[in-house]
């Protein structure tokens, strides 16, 4: 959550997939504060609660939730949310404006264990909206949004195993004891990673243009499943010589290696 409140450029996600991730009810809570629809995938599904958010006794006839009405038992404290909605609205714009951070929020929203009142109203207000996520993802009709869930986790996935190969001297693990070491290693393995993935970019968007002048016919629907978190032709091993001169802006790109021609392996150890 802190990560996605200091983008620094960029357009900001709608949707947050994340992998098994935390999914309490607080959480969802603060995601949909913010503007965020929170999607984790979920492990446990057939333990998971739905609720209901009935109006108080008397104001409204209680909602039918034809099939789904044996498992939506539990009911929303409205009345809590109600309660704390100037001060919900206090803690999102403090996150929002960068006053606080998610992590120090949370860690105030429990005391002992137990929910402080604040805490326990974004918990109330989350499990409306995770209620709304379980339903989308047990849809058995529309499964659009199971779909969207997995094609972010996917590349999320393969970002992650990007990263362990690119950080195998410490064995994918962050190992300084101190926080500025810690952001110092995350931050040197980010330039490397994303270096890999411009430098994987430029060289797919030439390929594909050099086939299309060649005549080929190359549909833009496989184009958009192009992936630039791809490794096998790299290597991450032995000492690195960078020639700017050589190899800088404005240099251009290598040559493709034409696939009919026969190579020549004198030289290689």
């Amino acid at each position: 959550m802190d990560t996605l409140l200091n983008l620094d450029g960029g357009v900001k996600p709608e949707i947050v997939a994340t992998d098994n991730a935390s999914y309490s009810d607080m959480a969802f809570g603060l995601y949909k504060m913010l503007g965020f629809r929170f999607a984790p995938r979920v492990r446990d599904l057939a333990d998971q609660r739905f609720w209901r958010a009935d109006l108080p006794d008397g104001e409204a006839p209680a909602a039918g939730y034809g099939p789904l009405q044996a498992v939506a038992c539990n009911k929303v404290n409205l009345k809590r949310i109600e309660a704390h909605w100037p001060d919900m609205l206090r803690v999102a714009g403090s996150l929002i404006t960068n006053q606080f951070r998610a992590y120090d929020l949370l860690r105030m929203f429990g005391r002992e264990g137990h929910p402080t009142p604040l805490g326990a109203a974004f918990a109330e207000y989350g499990r409306i909206d995770k209620t709304m996520h379980l339903l989308a993802v047990v849809d058995p009709v529309d499964d659009t949004y199971r779909r969207l869930m997995n094609r972010q986790l996917t590349v999320q996935e393969s970002r992650h195993r990007l990263a362990r190969a690119i950080c195998h001297g410490g064995r994918g693990q962050i190992r300084q004891a101190y926080r500025e070491g810690q952001e110092d290693q995350l931050a040197a393995l980010g330039l490397v990673l994303n270096a890999v993935v411009l430098w994987n970019t430029r060289y797919l968007d030439a390929a594909v243009a050099q086939l299309r002048a060649e005549g080929h016919d190359i549909k833009d629907e496989d184009v958009a499943r192009l992936s630039p978190l791809k490794d096998r032709h790299i290597n991450f091993l032995g000492r690195y010589l960078f020639n700017i001169t050589a190899s800088g802006p404005g240099r251009g790109l290598r040559p493709f290696r034409d696939p009919d021609a026969v190579e020549d392996d004198e030289g290689e150890g």
